[in-house]
C-alpha cells in the first residue's frame, strides 16, 4: 500500500517539534493530520475514520496525557496502531497498550518511519 494511503496523526504541543516531526513524515509520503493535545486528537479520530497510526507525546495540555490517550485509542479504535514518545520520562512496556511503541526524545525521523512501516506492514 502506497504510503499516501496512510493517515498518520501527530500529537505534540511543541510547535517546533510538530513541525519537525510532520515535515518529514509529509516528505515520507503519508498523509499527515495535527492535534495539540489529546481533546484535539479524539476528535480528530471521531471525525476521520482513515487514521491508521498515532504517534503521540506524553507531556501535553489538556484532559489527558499521551498515556491516556493511548489507552483511549486502544479501548475506541482497536485497529489504530499507536506510538509514544517523551523526553521527560522513561516508559516501560507494560505502561503502553498492547502492540504500542516507545521512542525516547530525541528521537531519529528515520527510524520512527522505518517502525510505523513496520507496524503498518
Amino acid at each position: 500500500m502506497p504510503s499516501a494511503d496512510i493517515t498518520i496523526l501527530v500529537v505534540e504541543d511543541e510547535p517546533l517539534v510538530s513541525m519537525s516531526i510532520v515535515a518529514h513524515l509529509t516528505d515520507e509520503g503519508f498523509r499527515v493530520l495535527e492535534a495539540a493535545n489529546a481533546d484535539q486528537a479524539i476528535a480528530i479520530l471521531e471525525r476521520d475514520p482513515s487514521v491508521r497510526l498515532i504517534f503521540t507525546d506524553i507531556d501535553m495540555p489538556g484532559s489527558m496525557d499521551g498515556l491516556k490517550l493511548a489507552a483511549a485509542v486502544r479501548d475506541r479504535w482497536p485497529p489504530v496502531h499507536i506510538i509514544v514518545t517523551s523526553g521527560q520520562r522513561p516508559v516501560a512496556a507494560d505502561d503502553l497498550p498492547d502492540g504500542s511503541l516507545f521512542f525516547a526524545k530525541p528521537y531519529q525521523h528515520a527510524e520512527i518511519t522505518l517502525s510505523m512501516r513496520q507496524m503498518l506492514g
